[in-house]
């Protein structure tokens, strides 16, 4: 197998890369990098089914802490669970806090604890068993008529929903050929748009009942996705990587069978899963969360972490409060309803479009320009938000630059990360390096749900558009990093990515560094 490069890289790399194969797995190699995505998908039908039927538990997670921050803004929802201020009910920042604490807290432990039950037990069964549980934790957020109650609901099924951003990348990645894994893997940061958007739309819909089912409704229409989930659970198939970890190879190869059309030699795929294996364990990768952190693996727990981070520190937890960030900014109910839709639809159009880009421009590119642009219109909004006196226009310009700024990230920041965490880990690590990254990720939206409630109640900072300085300068900074540390990991085999990590290949130097193939009879 040999990787285009141009004189320049290959010069920075120094020799290149010689890697002894036996024909066969070779012709399994050149034949899956042939593949272009219109042919993956002809011959990968059921890998994508299966790949989106899983995605599906992200619904579930972007669904919770979307509706949270829509019912701060539904009237009935503050009347009953709040207070009167300057004539008008409010739920306070410290119980906006508490409660919107359920979901990052989640990602935090829940991310963590599912990568020992998806080692042990498999990423079909692991599922299975937290969409139960998240079906049975419903039932408190449904009947909660107190704030106390309420909270126990969210940091309840916080823990759980935490695990379906560790099982959708993870499976995503390890069911599909590499021409549709970018697409595979990035549809998760469409399920958590699709998860907003509906969040947002029942929200609309319900905000103006003047009783009880404003909300119950709303926290009811989660159970929806686990009865879907749950009838279609049986015929969930297996991740074929971790069956051939745990020896099951004649498993293995019936599961790939099932995933691949009838023309693909599935005995050859198999072939390169063991044959990948069987290198990073010659490598020590390991397989441990400690394991993430030692030698090799430290570099790339590093990159995972800070690109799913990266989300955070550029403004998208703003996204779970955007219809009450409208009325902040002076617009009326239906309309910061509206523009919440509104925000989410070109996110889910973004991520749609971020595809074809994927395919024509990697990772990096899309990656970094993205994050630049990000920076830029922050910026402008901050500058916005400074005129004096905020006349309606300004109100309605700094609206509209936000829908543009969800736009680029959900063509760029938000769909790339997922594949990079999971391009970027070890096959054998790779359950808990995306764990990692997502209690990282966590661990920084428990602070941003601390903060943001501070920064824009009214009967606190009230900081409005002026958000757009703090998360653009942490955004400027990101961008830094990730122009000098995350790699190109597009088009490269798993076993060509562990052999670029173990070389120590400079992330600017990924895309044209030459590896060799040299057969063996």
């Amino acid at each position: 197998m040999a990787a285009q490069g141009n004189n320049k890289a290959n010069a920075a790399s120094k020799d290149a890369t010689i890697v002894h194969h036996d024909s066969g797995l070779d012709e399994a190699i050149h034949f899956e990098r042939s593949l272009t995505f219109l042919q993956a998908c002809t011959l990968y039908p059921s890998a994508i089914l299966w790949s989106a039927f899983v995605s599906m538990g992200v619904i579930m997670l972007a669904f919770d802490p979307q509706l949270l921050g829509n019912l701060y803004a539904t009237p009935q929802f503050r009347k009953d669970f709040g207070y009167v201020y300057e004539n008008e009910y409010i739920i306070s920042a410290p119980w906006q806090t508490g409660l919107s604490m359920g979901n990052p807290v989640g990602q935090v432990v829940g991310a963590l604890i599912a990568g020992y039950p998806m080692e042990r037990f498999g990423r079909k069964w692991t599922f299975g068993t937290c969409v139960a549980l998240t079906a049975g934790l419903i039932f408190i957020q449904f009947f909660a008529r107190s704030l106390q109650v309420l909270l126990v609901g969210e940091l309840l099924g916080g823990l759980v929903l935490g695990c379906y951003a560790v099982i959708a990348p993870a499976y995503s990645s390890e069911v599909c050929p590499m021409a549709l894994r970018g697409v595979l893997t990035s549809y998760v940061n469409l399920c958590f748009v699709i998860g907003q958007l509906l969040g947002n739309s029942v929200c609309a819909g319900t905000s103006k009942l003047s009783d009880h089912w404003a909300y119950s409704i709303p926290f009811g229409l989660q159970w929806f996705w686990c009865v879907v989930i749950l009838l279609g659970l049986a015929w969930v198939p297996e991740s074929p990587w971790w069956l051939a970890r745990n020896g099951r190879l004649d498993e293995a190869k019936g599961v790939l069978q099932r995933l691949a059309s009838q023309k693909v030699d599935v005995g050859k795929t198999l072939a390169v899963i063991v044959e990948t294996d069987r290198l990073e364990q010659e490598l020590e990768m390991g397989s441990t969360y400690w394991d993430c952190f030692r030698g090799v693996n430290l570099r790339r727990t590093e990159i995972s972490m800070g690109v799913y981070c990266t989300q955070v520190l550029s403004g998208i937890y703003l996204i779970n409060y955007g219809t009450y960030f409208f009325q902040l900014a002076g617009l009326d109910t239906d309309e910061a309803f509206n523009m919440g839709i509104g925000f989410l639809a070109v996110g889910f159009l973004g991520t749609i479009l971020s595809w074809p880009l994927l395919i024509r421009y990697g990772r990096r590119k899309i990656y970094n320009t993205g994050l630049l642009i990000l920076v830029v219109l922050q910026i402008i909004i901050g500058i916005l938000d400074c005129i004096p006196g905020r006349p309606s226009g300004v109100i309605w310009a700094e609206s509209s630059l936000m829908l543009v700024w969800n736009f680029f990230y959900d063509i760029s920041v938000g769909p790339i990360c997922f594949v990079i965490i999971s391009e970027a880990s070890a096959t054998r690590v790779r359950s808990k390096s995306i764990a990692l990254a997502t209690a990282a990720q966590g661990a920084l939206g428990c602070v941003m749900t601390v903060a943001i409630p501070y920064m824009i109640n009214p009967d606190q900072a009230n900081m409005q558009g002026k958000l757009g300085f703090f998360f653009g300068g942490l955004a400027a900074m990101c961008l830094v990093w990730s122009y000098l540390r995350v790699p190109e990991t597009s088009g490269r085999t798993y076993e060509e990515l562990d052999i670029l990590f173990e070389r120590k290949v400079g992330a600017r130097q990924f895309e044209g560094y030459v590896i060799e193939s040299e057969g063996v009879d």
